[in-house]
């Protein structure tokens, strides 16, 4: 589970957000522009990212606060399951991305596999649809659901893209360094109880 004070910045962000697009009173969006200072200070105090950028990430987000989504494909062969080295901090991660406007989840899944592992494949199933907070991945400004899709490969070949570095396929027991703030280690592990398991209900959180 997230930290308490994490909750509440995002909290706070969120009453913020929408009080900064809703309200008309020239005091009420300053008591507004307050709160969301607040949250910012809140993350910059616990967390080692600048009080700038907190405050872009925040800045950047309009309209009413709902979570953002995160799309990750699960692909296996022979067993072993597919994972890409993520540049930005070399460890490894299911392929996958923020949701895209104008694309359906299935739609992101096959796109990302293919930036970023070379591979075609396609949509099988849900698997799990599940809240960041609720798995031990870093602390996060944002509130982020994570849907993980089964996929199987239909063509293409491997190659990794602009960012990834590298593309391999592991076993349950030879699990590389992973990239926790996409993936944590319990995750990759249910979605081997599904491959052992294909009958087994979705999991949500």
């Amino acid at each position: 589970m997230e930290p308490k004070w994490l909750d509440w910045a995002k909290q706070l962000q969120s009453i913020a957000q929408a009080g900064l697009t809703y309200s008309k009173d020239v005091f009420d969006l300053e008591r507004f522009e307050l709160i969301r200072n607040i949250s910012v200070d809140i993350l910059a105090h616990y967390t080692d990212m600048d009080r700038p950028v907190i405050k872009d990430l925040f800045a950047s987000e309009t309209g009413y606060a709902t979570p953002k989504v995160d799309i990750r494909a699960v692909v296996f062969k022979d067993d072993k399951i597919l994972m890409v080295r993520e540049i930005s901090d070399g460890n490894w991660a299911l392929p996958g991305g923020w949701a895209d406007i104008g694309h359906t989840p299935s739609e992101v899944a096959v796109k990302e596999v293919k930036e970023e592992a070379g591979y075609t494949v396609k949509p099988i199933r849900v698997i799990a649809v599940t809240d960041k907070k609720c798995h031990p991945h870093p602390a996060s400004a944002y509130h982020v659901y994570k849907i993980f899709i089964q996929c199987e490969i239909i063509g293409g070949q491997q190659a990794f893209g602009i960012e990834t570095s590298e593309v391999k396929f592991f076993a349950e027991n030879e699990l590389p360094s992973l990239s926790t703030a996409r993936n944590t280690k319990s995750q990759i592990e249910m979605a081997f109880k599904y491959l052992k398991n294909p009958d087994q209900a979705v999991y949500f959180d």
